[in-house]
């Protein structure tokens, strides 16, 4: 009781310090006195809850709590696990997954990449760097195209801004290294990559058409 009341009068003062000014200010006034009819809410104390005689004599006399408790164990032991054997089983990985990049080519074999750099520039963690040089017929090529991927930072602007769908993201996650070398990736690796997942990103990317 002492700690209630010692409660109730810190607040108490705390309100006529704190609340008495702007009741003044808004009654447009300067008198000490408060409002006509003006009370203070009766502070709650730790005890108050809201919880009815009969859920409290539930919860103490029968042990609901702990008949709660054992309910939600008994569920979930004959629930089916989740767990995932992996590298032996692995989950379902969504159309839009953004993986390792990779460089695709035309039917034809000729590389899509027309040096047009927009990815380069749209790139947040400015992980991406490409030199081109003109080609024969006066068309453009990419000579150097590398990927620093321990900047990036799998935004996928590089793949949205190619106009002509020439670096993506494939579906693969498993390409940790051992060195931090051999995350920069040049052009021959990038081309590679396209290589080796063109199939599955086709899959992913017609998947996923519908909803663009």
């Amino acid at each position: 009781m002492i700690r209630i009341g010692l409660r109730q009068v810190r607040s108490l003062h705390l309100s006529r310090t704190v609340l008495k000014p702007a009741l003044s200010a808004t009654a447009g006034s300067s008198q000490s006195s408060w409002p006509t009819g003006f009370r203070l809410p009766r502070p709650r104390t730790w005890e108050e809850s809201k919880e009815g005689a009969l859920s409290k004599a539930t919860r103490w006399y029968l042990l609901a709590e702990m008949f709660r408790g054992m309910y939600v164990v008994l569920e979930m032991y004959f629930r089916a696990p989740y767990t995932i054997y992996y590298p032996f089983e692995k989950g379902a990985i969504s159309p839009r997954f953004r993986g390792e990049h990779a460089l695709r080519r035309y039917p034809s074999g000729e590389e899509r990449c027309i040096a047009c750099k927009l990815c380069e520039a749209i790139c947040p963690a400015q992980a991406i760097t490409i030199e081109a040089e003109e080609r024969a017929d006066g068309s453009r090529r990419t000579y150097k195209y590398d990927i620093d991927m321990t900047k990036c930072i799998y935004c996928g602007y590089c793949q949205e801004s190619c106009p002509v769908d020439a670096i993506v993201e494939t579906p693969n996650v498993e390409y940790s290294t051992e060195t931090r070398e051999e995350l920069l990736y040049n052009k021959e690796k990038l081309l590679s990559n396209g290589d080796r997942w063109e199939q599955e990103y086709k899959y992913a990317a017609d998947a996923d058409a519908p909803y663009r």
